[in-house]
């Protein structure tokens, strides 16, 4: 077992654990799958117990009643009662607590006479430690799901998910500072780590009175936050960006600014744009002048940006980090319209953080506004090219991406045998649609009134983009893995104008933490994408109702494919997804 993989494989079957954020990929595959195979089930024992408990599959075979008043929306059929048909499954605990974790798979055969057989089965352990390097980097993602059927289960019982919605998140985004947040439980949920890192961040600096706070602000709203930052006083220096909405006089960036100046001091409160937006998302924590700590990423402190969007943040504990942060600070403070002259914006910065006794990433920055973007973007693109496994990414505005290094790769990445999966919040225009039919490629799409059943209606998330993150993974199982995430929008006009960071990280156990995301987000979106279009709006207007979702049974008893026939179509992608998981 290595630090964030394990595997094993008995008489062909294969298992295989990889350790994410507070999640645990489990990939199988079976080298010549009987035709009673009729999915996987899952166990699980956690840190500290000695029994193993079934991991739940929200469908099943049949259903006792019919299934609007047998399925209450709740995840109650047992894995070993209603296994999961599909190679790969993601379980994210809903504790991770430090020690190992340990799985069972197992197949799963159905006799001719309709009854479940266990077969063979493999028990795997992983650590799921939190913290991926201790004293170097954490990381964290926001949960992104109000558009989820988890979301959906956690509306009280008698409220309409939509009015539940927007009583969590302001109508309008002006409104964001004045909005009550009552719910404390359900923000915990939508925030995950990464919300529950900013607050670490702001929470541990206001208990040290040696420890001050430089923030970079985008969209600011979140009302906690910027009571945490008032209260810091003039241990405080912020930078929020003034640009288009921003700058209204009504807007919440505004408000926030007059509301810091009052607290912190006059001489401690900027608004810029640097040439285009002030778009970081930065919190930096100083100890006695010195830097210690930086928090980044793509989290805007919103509303949006924490409780609805996908998003992730960084969490460096590394001096060297700190230090490049805070000079990229000092630079924005006092000159944001020359950053872009400066060494800071001309070049990547390269920090190893592995020694003699302790692993560590290879970490590279680079800061914008530069003078040209191929700075920033070629190294994408040039990654993207030498991919020899795999590409996955979320990059939220690739729709507005229409040139440029990063464009180029992915419209050659789409044509290329190499296993991808995209997600974007609106569709990009290019050619998505790979040799076997499949896409490549998948914008956010939630389930509306026609929900098939045992899924019920969602709620939209309200209005604004709900895919926010950033991020590009290539060959993410290779030692070669690289990571490439930050605030930037990958864009040209962005590179070129905007204040922001783009970090690369060579390390395979990361780019296995942002996989898992990409492929998280991928099957959720890809579902709900899947049922709209199978669902027509010609249905819609004739009120009917989509079939109920059932687990398929073997073709001697039900007649049609098995399950499992199109994951061994050679040269498909789920070909593809089967292996590339597994192995």
């Amino acid at each position: 077992m290595s630090e964030f993989q394990n595997a094993q494989t008995i008489d062909g079957f294969t298992m295989k654990l990889w350790r994410g954020e507070r999640m645990c990929l489990i990939g199988f595959d079976v080298e010549s799958p009987p035709a009673d195979l009729v999915g996987f089930a899952i166990e699980c024992r956690f840190p500290g117990t000695d029994e193993f408990k079934p991991l739940p599959n929200r469908i099943a075979f049949a259903y006792d009643e019919p299934t609007h008043s047998a399925v209450d929306g709740q995840r109650k059929y047992s894995s070993l009662e209603a296994p999961f048909q599909k190679f790969r499954w993601v379980h994210v605990p809903h504790e991770v607590d430090q020690g190992t974790f340990t799985y069972r798979g197992r197949m799963m055969h159905m006799a001719n006479d309709g009854q479940l057989v266990p077969g063979t089965a493999i028990e795997l352990p992983i650590d799921l430690n939190p913290i991926s390097y201790e004293g170097i980097l954490d990381i964290g993602f926001t949960r992104g799901f109000t558009s989820s059927q988890a979301f959906r289960d956690r509306v009280p019982a008698g409220v309409k998910v939509n009015d539940y919605g927007k009583s969590l998140i302001p109508s309008k985004t002006k409104d964001g500072l004045d909005h009550p947040k009552t719910e404390t439980a359900m923000y915990q949920w939508l925030g995950f780590e990464a919300v529950s890192m900013i607050f670490a961040v702001l929470d541990e600096v206001l208990r040290q009175p040696d420890t001050t706070l430089d923030v970079f602000a985008y969209d600011f709203n979140e009302p906690d936050i910027l009571a945490r930052l008032e209260a810091l006083g003039n241990r405080l220096r912020i930078i929020i960006d003034d640009a288009g909405d921003h700058a209204a006089a009504d807007s919440c960036e505004t408000r926030a600014a007059n509301r810091l100046l009052a607290s912190a001091g006059a001489d401690r409160v900027r608004r810029s744009h640097f040439n285009g937006l002030q778009h970081h998302k930065v919190l930096i924590a100083r100890r006695n002048g010195k830097p210690y700590q930086v928090l980044c990423g793509s989290t805007n402190f919103s509303f949006r940006g924490c409780y609805v969007q996908n998003n992730n943040a960084l969490l460096f504990k590394h001096p060297e980090v700190a230090d490049l942060f805070g000079r990229v600070f000092e630079a924005g403070f006092n000159d944001p319209k020359n950053f872009a002259a400066s060494d800071l914006a001309q070049r990547w910065h390269v920090i190893e953080t592995a020694t003699a006794t302790a692993p560590g990433p290879r970490l590279h920055f680079c800061f914008s506004p530069h003078p040209s973007s191929d700075l920033s973007l070629g190294p994408i693109g040039e990654a993207i090219d030498q991919a020899s496994r795999s590409v996955l990414f979320n990059i939220a505005f690739l729709n507005q991406i229409t040139s440029g290094p990063l464009h180029d790769s992915i419209s050659r990445l789409y044509k290329r045998p190499v296993f991808n999966y995209g997600v974007t919040d609106k569709a990009s225009g290019m050619d998505v649609i790979k040799p076997d039919g499949t896409s490549a490629e998948v914008d956010f799409a939630y389930l509306a009134k026609y929900a098939p059943e045992p899924f019920r209606s969602e709620w939209s998330g309200g209005t604004g983009i709900s895919v926010h993150n950033k991020f590009v993974v290539t060959d993410f199982n290779l030692p070669s893995a690289k990571v490439f995430t930050g605030s930037s929008n990958l864009s040209i006009s962005g590179e070129e104008k905007n204040g922001d960071h783009l970090v690369l990280i060579e390390d395979q156990k990361i780019a296995v933490v942002y996989a898992i995301q990409a492929l998280l987000i991928f099957d959720h979106l890809h579902f709900r994408s899947v049922m709209q279009k199978a669902f027509s709006s010609a249905d819609e207007t004739q009120g009917k109702q989509p079939p109920p979702l059932l687990l398929k049974k073997p073709t001697a008893i039900s007649g049609q494919p098995a399950w499992f026939e199109a994951y061994y179509v050679a040269g498909s992608q789920k070909q593809g997804d089967r292996q590339l998981f597994s192995h």
